[in-house]
């Protein structure tokens, strides 16, 4: 059911049988739940108890027998009852016995009496347990059905089945859905039938994995609404199920005592203590083994439904039963050694017995009361369990073990806690070692199985609780804890989710006492002495967190029990009116208080970077925070004050209690910090709450001034620290420091974490005296020695380096601390909005990841946002939707949100960005994205500083926070600060100039009224800072002019040698108190002396004043150089001071005149915006803007300024090694500026490099490459070699070779002839056969014709490589071989991990690093010959036959061996080895020069055929080849050539000459036992084309080309005509025979289909072609009728796949343009780019395709001669000769499968079903996306020679590339080769974002477009330039 968060992920994945059993009982489960009354009929049954209980103690075995034998024939089976009888032999007894005991009269007893005999000996615990187990089931079964069949019977019970829960329960990893529009309780699940059977569309809802299992909830109201239960829990059905006939269940009464009793004795005999209370892991195991059978039959009772539960309750929970039963009294020798190995159990889990208690109890009393905790504890286990008592006790009712009492304290008050525990029926016993065997999966399940009983439900809970203290001993002893925690939440989480139940235990069981008892008893096993502070007295303990039990998260289940039961109402406000249990809650909270504790190293690197932080973050959130913010979600109303107010009382005496006992008293130790504070952030948390909800007056709940000094000394150095850690100051300290700090601020931490901490600053800041304050703050910060006027000082705690991001952190620190409004009146909405605004400001964000950034509310991922507007409205508020995208360079992009304009405009707010930031660059990439827009939208085009937002207004109660702006002490450190920035002092920035004009335009923003604030510095005069301003109102002081100050310098400072210091008195006030001169001011000395005035205020004793004796640790000794005392001369005020910045900031002089001069209004109505953009001259303007509306004072002075022509501000002599800071800042800034310029171009750049060199779309040719170039006139091409970069023709001695990448490719095998596409089967039915593909009907072609035709002409008849063709691709760029040699021997070298292995050759391109794995050396050629042989001769077409067959007739000689030619074979062998044996063997002999043959031209082909499908399919859009620069087809001809030169053709085979001569019939002549050839018309006319073109010498003369085309063209022609006439039926066949006769002698017979129809039909029937029945596959064809436009059509698309090839073919070849067209005409244009048309050409709409025909011999002839060859083989094999003409021509675009809509139908379908292989369910299913075949990816099982399924099938079906998707994670990885990438998602959800491995579980949907690039992808095979991820699988997928 339901399941709570666990920190840190789940345990492991532990899938296990039970959950197979958990689903296959799900067929036949009964639902479960409350009583109807048929069930309250047997609850109302006499107990078996009194003295007929008596009667069923064993009397002597003698007696027995002798009864039976009386009793009734047959009735010696039962004395057999061990004996094994027959199951015939069972039933008849069982059914006697049921009858005798049913049926009144006499023999009840007697028969009573047998069955107890019976069961005894049946179930007695055999040691062998196997057979004699089954044994004894088997007569549990035919007893409890008294004789009838067993499944009889279970129907029987079921139909009294009164249960409307459904109650599944189910394990870890099993498949669950939770629907937060309809769960009550956040914890809610359902299982998927459940799930899918209610309606839940449009809810919230999301699927998951089971971390610890669950159980269903459907049905139960408590936890959710009704309308979400499904359609079988719906009817609340128990008013009309019958009443349970009484006997049906009256053998179950009786037998199911003594079987669980039995149960009970197996696991008391298995349970040995061990000698080390660690029982060996085996013997457990074992028993469990054995009993599983036992176990199971109890589930399948629970699955029975209501009425067999409420039976199995009442044996359970009946004391009674468990009295006579189990006691061990009575002379059963065997029932009494089980109960003597019971006590010893008892003893050694450290559960005493009652007599023992007193015993101890005297110990603990004599040992003191005082001792320390942990002292008390040790002392108070070990006691008990030495010396418990050995005497039995004979009375029956021994008590069973108490639970020790734990010394916590002296101050416990209740110590009646852990009280004696007793087991008092089978139920509590049944727990007790449930839990003893570390809750085994079975057990658990039963327990759970049974909770629709309500009585066994609360009877459940009640013993679960009583438990609690013995569960815990046993997680913290368990080696398998992980598994051990998930079992235990498993359970509670259904007992405690449920308020009502829960209320109840706590009233009546002292729930919540138990609770927090147990919690703090197990976290003081692992306490040490805090190091914080005082090392060597502290008093106080924290958690050491490097122990297992926080490592290990040992203690989450207690917890998330504790915050399960906290968020209940009524149990929460027990706990909150309880003053004990807060008092020990907050002694548990403090034990985290100052854990993992940081030492700064100072000298050298730690050796060894612990990793406990991370153990002590969780333990804070999970133990601290979370039931804080439960508890808090109780008190939002006026009527829980009172709550409290006791929370924050018993906080602040923990507090207290603290400092006492780390002897704190004003100062921290230096170089130390902890992150944990959890006392304070309850306190913070509950004041904030307390003024936010409950209208409680702030003050009365704060405690004195001196409290709130020491509240805000840790908060504080925490935020001082942060700043170090960001300076670098603890790099010593290692990485995890960071981590520390980055975690404190991360969004899952933040709001109980750095939130708290700041608010109690705010709060202590507004109470406490600003100047003590501010001066705190600075010194912690460790810059006090910076803020001085004079140009150098010695800052004694601080190297310079750091100062300057010191002092930027002190000052960000005061800007956050005064303008966050988190806790100080913001709305719950307003919060949400700003939270979005700054995360979405930092960068575009996905929704799960904003989700996942907003901190949210107590309940974590509740999916509840706190306010009214939900968090969806909220953000269409603040962002617009960018969907997903999918970028060229192949990044996928996910659906973004990013902040809309006005957002930018008006809302940005660096305050919140940098207070949530986790990295620093988040901050710069906010206001680099805030810069943008302002450029874009053309408000501001400078550099802009961040802007400044005015504050929502505080609540009242922290008005006087603001007095921090208004104190001397601040506006000396800011006038100071100005100052320096523009004396150009050292370690000042931008940043901090930024931060000052912020806190003075906050000042100003905040004045207070001008009243008069004298009275508050009257008697105080000794005070210095009043000698710099006069008052503390920063309006008035801005105008306040110094003349003089007094700094202490170091001797060598240049003021000192320019004026004689005026007084030589060394103290810091001078005694000359010359008017107008301001003091040497410290801001240490000031806080000491406001410490000092508050505590003697706050309390006269005389001993406090000993106390700033701590605070002199500070001063270094010796370290500090000699000071004097200078005088400067400064007569500036903060308005000139601003005013001289403006001219500074701009560059020019009196660059700064007031507004009002030109505009009187701007003063009297300020239009001051809220918001405003600009640089620091902007914000200098609105200051003094402001200043001047404030004050009349001010505006005159402003005027008075500016009319002085203000002089130049001296130049400066300072000394070279002081190179002015801001210089070096601006100029940095210009160098930056300058690097972003040269970056951003370089990026363009290589943007459109790469765009050129990878795009697949780019139609234009890459010049790079000049090889189709026909211009060319000079006589070689030339190439660059990009790796030595000279450039030179390609010589036999140097080849230059192209990179190209060989890929083995089934592509093209996976064309279908379906028009519709296919889908990936979701159902049983939809099942997908590959007999379709193209591969599969060349494959049958291929056999069929070797099955009739000689071997070697077959191999000549068709193409190969349809599967496992090798396509070559090139990016287009060329190397000498020689240097590719040495680069490849540089890369061997090269230890870098490749994602490629250099063995098998692989390599990428030096220039465009695009993935490639071979040379294709370039021929040398001229390309002037290339343009010379375009030019038409005027030779005869008989004379260019006779030229063709000459120049085949040459035989290639082997050319000389030359570098090129040496290439080229290794080349050849490349390509040859890049794809399986298995796709070039196609001959019968093995190893036949025919192979070769076919495999070279038949690569050719693939090349061609791949190009064309890139095209679409056809040559409609000519234009270059899309592929046009990655082509190599030109190249790769004359390698093929040269190769295929090397087999001669035999003149007498040449297809050639059959094609263009009359021949006699050879075949005649055969002998009779060789095969034929195959006939001319069976020859794919498209192989004979390539073995033609790639047997002549190259280069080919194009009209030789033209040639062969045209003779070529009438045999395809004449194919056409053949197919035809075998496709159209026998009457129309007659009609055209004769139709064509008629004409055949008109002037262009030759060039008329019908004419040459008619002779192909007339040749045809000659032999037995058309005599079998037209049968049923031409049936289908010949329905509709041919007209001749038809027929024309038909022609034509028979002939186009052909003419395409060709074209391409002509245009590689040759070079020249493809030319465009429409689809209607690609015929006529085609043919007349080959040169096919005759000259004399018609328009094209009454084009004839036979006009093409220029036949080489009389056509008549020719056709008769290749008719007569499918004659004569139709005499012998008539049935095959029409399936070999028709040839499929029209192929569907290769494509993957289609994927359903919604994820959800593949998920459903998959992921239970089980393999064909292997027929498991594999843990890891994938399906393959081109063929739909399951695999188990990973899985051993189905493992072959060590390749796993995925590679297998990648190199079966794509012939080593493999698209799958994962179904488990909805990822799609790729397999190519040996290396595997994972590609993406291509369902993403409602946002537009994956969810890979299905961690959020939200409904997905496909995105087509992702879909579209995948395939586009696998078409054009450019899977490994797009992917730049790859690793390799070592056949492990």
């Amino acid at each position: 059911m339901r399941r709570l968060r666990k920190p840190g992920g789940g345990g492991p994945d532990r899938a296990r049988e039970e959950e197979e059993e958990a689903d296959a009982g799900r067929g036949q489960r009964a639902s479960c739940g409350g009583h109807g009354a048929g069930s309250q009929a047997i609850a109302r049954e006499a107990p078996l108890g009194g003295e007929r209980g008596r009667g069923l103690e064993a009397p002597e075995p003698g007696a027995r027998r002798s009864r039976s034998g009386s009793s009734v024939p047959g009735s010696q089976c039962s004395a057999m009852a061990g004996a094994g009888a027959s199951g015939r032999e069972k039933r008849a007894t069982a059914a006697r016995l049921k009858a005798a005991l049913s049926g009144g009269g006499g023999g009840e007893s007697g028969a009573a009496v047998e069955l107890q005999a019976l069961l005894e000996r049946a179930l007695a615990p055999a040691p062998g347990g196997g057979e004699a187990a089954a044994e004894a089931l088997e007569w549990c079964r035919c007893l409890l059905s008294g004789g009838e069949p067993w499944e009889g019977f279970v129907q029987a019970v079921r139909a009294y089945d009164p249960a409307t829960l459904c109650g599944l329960v189910w394990t870890a990893n099993f498949v669950a859905y939770r629907c937060r529009t309809c769960g009550i309780s956040p914890c809610m699940s359902l299982c998927a039938e459940c799930f899918h059977q209610g309606e839940h569309a449009g809810h919230d809802y999301n699927m998951f994995r089971s971390q610890a299992g669950g159980a269903c909830d459907c049905g139960d109201g408590n936890v959710m609404r009704e309308a979400g239960f499904c359609k079988r829990h719906r009817m609340k059905s128990s008013s009309n199920v019958p009443c349970v006939p009484k006997d049906l269940l009256m053998m179950s009464e009786l037998v199911l005592p003594q079987f669980i009793f039995s149960l009970i004795q197996y696991l008391r005999e298995g349970y040995n203590e061990p000698a080390l209370d660690l029982p060996s892991e085996k013997d457990l195991h074992r028993i469990l083994q054995m009993l599983e059978p036992h176990v199971s039959f109890l589930e399948d009772l629970t699955k029975m439904g209501g009425a067999m539960r409420s039976v199995l309750t009442q044996v359970l929970t009946n004391q009674q039963f468990y009295k006579d039963l189990s006691s061990g009294v009575g002379e059963n020798a065997c029932a009494k050694k089980s109960h003597e190995k019971y006590l010893i159990a008892l003893k050694g889990s450290g559960l005493a017995f009652p007599e023992d208690k007193l015993a101890c109890g005297m110990q603990e009393q004599a040992s003191g009361t005082s001792t320390l905790a942990i002292q008390g504890l040790a002392g108070a286990t070990t006691s008990g369990q030495g010396e418990s008592s050995d005497e039995e006790d004979q009375d029956g009712s021994q008590g069973v073990g108490k639970r020790k009492r734990v010394k916590l304290s002296s101050s416990t008050k209740d110590q009646s806690i852990m009280d004696v525990l007793k087991h008092k029926c089978f139920l509590e016993e049944l727990l007790f070692w449930t839990i003893k065997y570390e809750f085994p999966q079975k057990m658990v399940t039963f327990l759970l199985n049974m909770l629709p009983d309500q009585d066994y439900k609360i009877a459940f809970t009640k013993t679960f609780v009583q438990h609690y203290a013995f569960i815990m001993k046993t997680l913290k002893k368990s080696h398998e804890s992980d598994t051990m925690s998930n079992r235990i939440v498993h359970i509670s989480v259904q007992l405690f989710s449920n308020e009502e139940l829960a209320r109840q235990v706590t009233e009546e069981c002292q729930l919540l006492d138990i609770m927090v008892t147990v919690l703090l008893y197990m976290m003081e096993s692992c306490l040490i002495k805090s190091e914080l502070q005082d090392e060597e007295n502290s008093l106080h303990v924290v958690v050491n967190c490097g122990e297992a039990l926080l490592k290990n998260n040992t203690y989450w289940p207690l917890v998330s029990d504790f915050i399960n039961i906290l968020s209940h109402q009524s149990v929460a406000k027990k706990f909150l009116e309880d003053h004990s249990l807060l008092v020990t809650w907050m002694n548990f909270v403090s034990f985290f208080q100052g854990m993992n504790l940081n030492k700064r190293e100072l000298n050298e690197h730690v050796e060894f970077e612990s990793q406990t932080y991370y153990a002590a973050f969780a333990a804070e959130l999970e133990a601290c925070a979370q039931p804080m913010w439960g508890l808090l979600s109780h008190c939002k109303v006026r009527e829980t004050q009172e709550y409290t107010r006791n929370v924050v009382r018993y906080c602040l005496e923990a507090l207290q209690d603290w400092f006492d006992a780390i002897n704190f008293v004003d100062e921290p130790a230096p170089n130390q910090v902890t992150f944990h504070l959890p006392l304070h952030r309850y306190y913070a948390m509950f004041l904030s709450k307390a003024v936010k909800c409950q209208e409680l007056d702030l003050d009365s709940i704060l405690p004195d001034q001196e409290m709130l000094m020491k509240l805000m000394i840790h908060p504080l150095q925490i935020q001082a620290s942060l700043s170090e850690i960001h300076s670098n100051m603890w790099v010593r300290n290692g990485l995890q420091i960071k981590g520390q700090a980055m975690t404190y601020v991360q969004s899952h931490f933040c709001n109980s974490m750095i939130d708290p901490d700041i608010y109690l600053l705010q709060v202590c800041a507004s109470r406490l005296d600003p100047d003590y304050f501010i001066s705190s703050v600075f010194e912690r910060f460790k810059v006090v020695d910076l803020l001085t006027m004079a140009s150098q000082h010695q800052n004694t705690v601080l190297d310079s380096e750091h100062e300057r991001s010191m002092l930027e952190g002190a000052l960000t620190f005061l800007v956050i601390l005064l303008s966050l409004r988190l806790h100080l009146g913001m709305t719950d909405d307003e919060i949400l909005r700003a939270e979005m605004v700054a995360q979405l400001c930092m960068n575009d964000r996905t929704h799960s990841s904003l989700l996942d950034l907003i901190p949210e509310n107590p309940n974590p991922k509740s999916g509840i946002v706190p306010g009214s507007l939900s968090f969806e409205s909220m953000l269409s508020a603040v962002a617009d939707f960018k969907a997903p995208v999918f970028e060229p360079g192949g990044s996928m992009q996910q659906g973004m949100y990013t902040p809309k304009a006005d957002i930018w405009d008006k809302e940005f707010d660096p305050v919140m960005v940098i207070l949530r930031t986790v990295y620093r660059r988040d901050v710069q990439s906010a206001m680099d994205r805030y810069t943008a827009f302002l450029k874009q939208s053309g408000k501001f085009s400078g550099n802009p500083w961040p802007p400044y937002k005015k504050r929502t207004p505080l609540h009242p109660s922290y008005k006087s926070l603001m007095k921090l702006l208004h104190c001397k002490t601040l506006h000396i450190v800011l006038f100071t600060l100005l100052y320096k920035i523009l004396m150009d002092h050292q370690n000042l920035s931008e940043h901090v100039l930024c931060m000052v004009l912020y806190l003075i335009e906050l000042g100003l923003e905040d004045s207070p009224e001008q009243e008069s604030d004298e009275e508050d510095s009257v008697g105080e005069h000794e005070h210095c800072h009043d000698s710099w301003f006069p008052s503390s109102n920063l309006v008035s002081n801005m105008h306040h002019i110094i003349n003089y100050v007094r700094v202490r310098v170091p001797e060598t400072a240049p003021e000192v040698k320019r004026e004689p210091p005026a007084s030589t008195s060394s103290d810091g006030l001078a005694s000359s108190q010359n008017s107008g001169t301001a003091q040497v001011f410290s801001l240490v000395a000031e806080r000491r002396k406001k410490f000092q005035e508050i505590i003697n205020r706050s309390s006269s004793e005389a001993s406090q004043v000993v106390r700033p004796k701590t605070s002199m640790k500070w001063s270094a000794p010796g370290a500090t150089p000699q000071l004097t005392t200078a005088i400067l001369e400064i007569k500036e005020s903060i308005l000139s001071l601003l005013i001289k910045l403006h001219h500074k900031l701009s560059g020019k002089q009196n660059s700064y005149y007031p507004p009002w001069f030109d505009d009187m209004e701007v003063l009297i109505q300020p239009e001051i915006p809220k918001y405003s953009h600009g640089d620091g001259m902007t914000a200098v303007e609105r200051i003094l803007l402001k200043a001047a509306v404030q004050s009349r004072l001010n505006k005159r002075i402003i005027e008075e300024i500016c009319r002085k022509v203000t002089p130049p501000v001296p130049p400066k002599k300072i000394s070279p090694a002081e190179k002015k800071t801001l210089d070096k800042e601006e100029r940095r800034q210009k160098a930056r500026e300058r690097q972003q310029k040269l970056l951003a171009e370089f990026a363009s750049r290589q943007k459109s490099f790469m765009e050129t060199a990878m795009d697949v779309e780019s139609p234009d040719a890459d010049i790079a490459m000049e090889i189709a170039t026909s211009e060319q006139h000079i006589s070689e091409a030339v190439y660059d070699c990009v790796i030595c970069g000279q450039s030179g023709p390609s010589t036999e001695d140097r080849p230059t070779g192209l990179v190209v990448l060989l890929q083995a490719s089934s592509v093209l095998g996976q064309c279908r002839n379906s028009t519709e596409p296919k889908k990936l089967p979701t159902s049983e039915e939809e099942q997908i056969y590959p007999s379709d593909t193209c591969a599969a009907v060349h494959d049958v072609r291929l056999t069929t014709l070797q099955r009739y035709f000689k071997d070697s002409s077959c191999l000549q008849a068709v193409s190969i490589g349809w599967e496992g063709g090798v396509y070559v691709q090139t990016c287009g760029h060329t190397l000498h071989i020689d240097c590719h040699k040495s680069y490849m021997e540089s890369l061997r070298n090269d230890q870098v991990l490749q994602g490629f292995s250099v063995d098998k050759g692989e390599f990428t391109c030096p220039l465009c690093r695009q993935f490639a794995n071979s040379v294709l050396p370039c021929y040398p050629g001229n390309n002037v010959e290339r343009s010379l042989f375009q030019c038409y001769s005027n030779k005869s077409m008989q004379d260019l036959i006779k030229e063709v067959e000459e120049l085949q007739e040459q035989l290639g000689t082997f050319p000389s061996e030359t570098n090129l030619s040496k290439e080229m074979e290794s080349v050849m062998k490349d390509i040859k080895s890049t794809t399986q044996k298995k796709y070039t063997d196609y001959s019968k002999t093995p190893g036949s020069p025919d192979n070769d043959f076919l495999f070279m031209y038949s690569v050719a082909r693939t090349n061609l055929e791949l190009e064309l499908v890139h095209r679409g399919g056809n040559l409609c859009l000519g234009g270059a080849s899309t592929a046009g620069k990655r082509s190599c087809l030109n190249q790769l001809f004359h390698v093929l050539a040269m190769h295929m030169r090397l087999y001669s053709i035999d003149s007498a085979y040449n297809p050639w000459r059959k094609l263009t001569q009359l021949m006699q019939d050879r075949n005649s002549q055969m002998s009779s036992e060789e095969l034929p050839e195959v006939p001319v018309l069976y020859r794919d006319v498209s192989s004979l084309l390539l073995i033609q073109i790639l047997t002549m010498p190259q280069p080919l003369c194009k009209e030789h080309f033209t040639c062969i085309v045209k003779v070529l063209f009438t045999l395809l022609y004449t194919q056409a005509l053949a197919a035809f006439s075998v496709k159209c039926s026998a009457e129309d066949r007659v009609a055209w025979k004769n139709s064509g006769a008629l004409k055949k002698n008109t002037s262009n017979g030759e060039k008329s289909w019908e004419v040459l129809l008619s002779h192909v039909i007339s040749e045809l029937s000659k032999g037995k072609m058309f005599e079998e029945g037209e049968t049923e596959e031409l049936a289908m064809v010949s329905s509709s009728v041919w007209s001749p436009d038809s027929i024309e059509g038909y022609m034509q698309q028979f002939c186009l796949p052909f003419l395409r090839i060709t074209c391409l073919l002509q245009h590689h070849l040759f070079g020249g343009e493809l030319p465009s067209c429409q689809e209607d005409e690609e015929f006529t244009v085609l043919a007349n780019c080959l040169g096919l048309l005759p000259s004399s050409f018609q328009s094209p709409h009454q084009f004839i395709s036979a006009s093409c025909l220029d036949w080489p011999v009389p056509a008549f002839n020719m056709i008769s001669q290749w008719c007569l060859e499918l004659a004569s083989f139709a005499d012998r094999h008539a049935e095959q000769v029409k399936v070999l003409l028709i040839q499929e021509p029209k192929w569907d675009l290769p494509c993957l499968l289609q994927l359903p809509e919604n994820y959800n139908t593949i998920f459903q379908y998959y992921h239970r079903k089980t393999c064909t292989v292997c027929t498991k369910v594999p843990k890891d299913p994938a399906v393959c996306l081109v063929c739909g075949t399951f695999v188990c990816l990973k899985g051993l099982c189905c493992k072959q020679q060590s390749y796993c399924e995925c590679v297998l099938h990648s190199q079966n079906c794509g012939a080593g590339t493999g698209i799958f998707l994962l179904i488990n994670a909805s990822v799609i990885i790729i397999i190519r080769g040996h290396r595997f990438c994972l590609w993406g998602s291509v369902y993403l959800d409602a946002h537009g974002e994956e969810d890979r491995d299905l961690r959020r579980g939200k409904p997905l949907y496909i995105c087509k477009e992702r879909y579209k690039v995948l395939e586009q992808q696998w078409v054009s095979h450019t899977f490994d330039h797009i992917n730049k991820r790859w690793g390799p699988h070592y056949n492990g997928l």
